[in-house]
Parts: C-alpha cells; structure tokens; sequence
C-alpha cells in the first residue's frame, strides 16, 4: 500500500479581526500547495478567531524549516498563537495507569492494530499489576510506587522517564494519582485524563455505587487536558450511554468502563490528529 501524501497542518489562535483567513489562503496558494481540509471558529463573546488549515506539501515550494519562517510574519501580524505539524511526524506516548486496566489494554490494541499511528514504549504505574500485560504489546513497563512522603521523588523518577523516551503525550488511563503542578507544567496541554462524568454529584470512592443507589438513568465519561485545577481542563471529548433500572452495580461499571476506553481513545486521536485548539479552559475541537 502507497504511503499517504505528506501534508502540513496549522492551528492559529488570535484575536479575531478581517483578512485572517485570506491571508492564510494566500500563503499555501502562493507556495503552490494544495488544501485538503479546512474548518474555522470564531467565538464572538471572546473575540477569539480559531483555525485548522492542512494542505499537500507536493509542489509545495517550502521544505519543513522554510514553512514554518515563511509563516512567522504573518503570525505577528495577525498576533496568532499557531503550530504547524507534519503527517509523518510520529508522536510518543507513555501511559499511566493505576490497577484497572481497560484503558490501557484499549490503547496498546488500537496501537497494534494501527488505529492509533503513534509509538507507546513505556507504560509507568504505581501498582505491579499490569506489567505482564503491558509488555505483551512490547511496552516497557516501569513499576513506581508513590506514597504522600515519596511523591516529590516518584515524579521526578517519572519525568526522567518520559525525558528518556523523548516523550510527545502522556495519557492517563485510570492512573489515580493527582500530578502536581511542577509536572503538568512540564506537559502542557499534553497530558489527557479519563474520568466518569458523575463528578462532582459522585466525587470520590465507589461512585458506581452512588449513582446506583440515586437510580441514575445516563453513565458519561470526559476526557480532558490536565491543569493545576482538579479534573477542571479544558475538555476533548464526552460521551454517555443509557442506564436501566435493571442494570445493577456490575452493569453500570462494565459500561462505564466500555466508555471510558471509547472516549479516551477518541481523545488522544484528535490530538494526534492536531484537531483540539484550546482557548482559555476551552476547546475547538475540528472534525
């Protein structure tokens, strides 16, 4: 099978005002490319112009390094926040998980199967449960128990870590440890979270229980950027299912669980993808 043509995408934020758009036009028609998809917001309450724009680099007359300081002016012009990604470029992810493994064992699965066109050489948790597991899909897998006391050097064994293997995203797959703010700094707006979405009428242990002595009728599932703020990022993707006064506490787990692997999943392929702009704790998420 042909390898897909190589493309370039660009994501702009910046305050909204006239000529943005053609002048992003201008430059991929005048350096004889080719645009496949493009999609644009504007927030009128914020003032906020958003922007994805992918073009062919066939005949396109920039290489990479040319691109992006043939872009740059406009940039100022405009006083855009913007990135521009290329299709072959591929992204390094660790996951982070805890004792439940659904996600984890989703990802690694779409990622042999070629639905997920990154690499995942390491899996890291703070249990030794799921060691056999993750290598079974050639992860390394590195057991780093934390404790109140040890958290400050677990984070630090952590970040050496994802420093070795040059990592892109860290993912979150069920990992039930809050990170500090030291470490989301380092990754911002590159570590994705999965939680139910009974938060907070469901804050804390056993929240399948609790939903299930209030009857609930709808289980959800968010996954989000994290921020300093407690499960408060800017959000990527959402989804519910239906619950049945039949179902019991098992039922509701199993299809929150089923959930949780499909919105995570969702999640880290539009970021891959580059499809989610973030503005203030929001998102643009382009399809």
């Amino acid at each position: 099978m042909a390898n897909p043509p190589l493309t370039a995408t660009l994501l702009v934020v910046c305050p909204d005002r006239p000529g943005i758009v053609a002048a992003v036009s201008r430059f991929v028609f005048e350096g004889g490319g080719n645009i496949i998809h493009a999609d644009q917001h504007t927030d009128p309450e914020e003032g906020v112009f958003l922007q994805r724009v992918e073009w062919e680099m066939e005949g396109f007359s920039h290489d990479r390094e040319e691109t992006i300081a043939a872009f740059r002016p406009i940039a100022e012009a405009f006083e855009m926040q913007w990135r521009i990604r290329f299709s072959d470029e591929t992204a390094r992810i660790a996951v982070m998980v805890s004792r439940e493994g659904h996600c984890m064992y989703d990802l690694l699965a779409r990622r042999k199967m070629g639905e997920v066109r990154a690499e995942i050489p390491i899996v890291i948790s703070n249990h030794p449960d799921l060691g056999e597991g993750a290598e079974q899909f050639g992860a390394e897998f590195r057991h780093l128990p934390v404790t109140a006391d040890s958290k400050p050097a677990q984070e630090r064994a952590v970040l050496d870590l994802l420093d070795r293997h040059d990592i892109d995203l860290v993912v979150l797959a069920r990992y039930m440890q809050i990170l500090t703010p030291d470490f989301v700094s380092r990754f911002p707006r590159r570590i994705v979270n999965i939680h139910h979405s009974f938060l907070p009428a469901f804050a804390g242990a056993r929240p399948y229980h609790k939903a299930y002595e209030r009857g609930v009728k709808i289980i959800g599932a968010t996954a989000h950027y994290v921020t300093d703020r407690l499960d408060e990022g800017p959000i990527i993707d959402q989804d519910v299912v239906r619950a049945s006064h039949r179902d019991t506490v098992a039922d509701l787990i199993a299809k929150g669980r089923d959930l949780e692997k499909v919105v995570l999943a969702r999640a880290v392929l539009l970021h891959l993808e580059h499809r989610v702009l973030v503005y203030g704790n929001k998102t643009v998420v382009f399809d």
